[in-house]
């Protein structure tokens, strides 16, 4: 049987096929970790709130709970943030701290009525209805033990212990924050199997899809 010998060039050949591929894959892992670190910096912009509320005055040291600002309507639909005036049943002539914020809030938005134009961190798309009385203490404590802040804090940022708002970050090009709910949040506990029970009713795309 004739042989085939292996020319030099062969060798050479293979060689700088190899040699040809490594610099292609070290720039493809270099841009895929540049890409990774400079892209959140490029499509979102840091925003900060107009007022810097502090959550952990109002948690902690008056003891509040969420629903004394953020609370449901006669009919179950969510209220969402304060208005000014239910801000001024306790925020009124006189700042309650030494926080200046407070002093420049009464100033500016109290004595003048304004509407402080919050930033909402997870504010959905038009066509997503999420449910508030459909998530509330009842529904969800008939299988777990949560308080109200607790609960609030399985969707929302846990912003009990905070001094300062949180960072508010805008997509650049949707407008939309970079907190708004995602589905794979929703499916923590709507695909759970263990709450399967519970949540199978109300799994159907179109109840929160409109």
């Amino acid at each position: 049987m004739e042989e085939r010998l292996l020319h030099p060039a062969d060798g050479n050949s293979t060689s700088r096929q190899f040699g040809g591929a490594a610099p292609f894959f070290v720039g493809l892992v270099v841009a895929l970790i540049f890409g990774w670190w400079a892209f959140p910096g490029l499509l979102f912009s840091e925003q900060e709130q107009p007022i810097n509320f502090s959550h952990k005055v109002h948690i902690q040291d008056a003891e509040m709970e969420c629903s004394a600002c953020h609370y449901f309507r006669e009919d179950g639909t969510f209220a969402g943030l304060p208005t000014t005036e239910s801000c001024a049943e306790c925020h009124s002539d006189e700042p309650l701290g030494e926080d200046p914020e407070e002093a420049r809030f009464i100033k500016e938005y109290v004595e003048t009525g304004k509407e402080v134009k919050w930033r909402v961190y997870q504010a959905q798309p038009d066509n997503v209805f999420f449910s508030h009385a459909a998530h509330s203490m009842e529904s969800c404590n008939a299988c777990h033990e949560f308080t109200e802040t607790e609960l609030c804090s399985q969707c929302h940022i846990d912003v009990a212990n905070m001094d300062k708002a949180p960072t508010y970050y805008e997509n650049k090009l949707t407008k939309y924050s970079k907190q708004t709910m995602k589905m794979w949040e929703c499916e923590r506990c709507h695909a759970h199997p263990e709450h399967y029970g519970v949540t199978r009713s109300s799994n159907a795309c179109f109840v929160c899809h409109k």
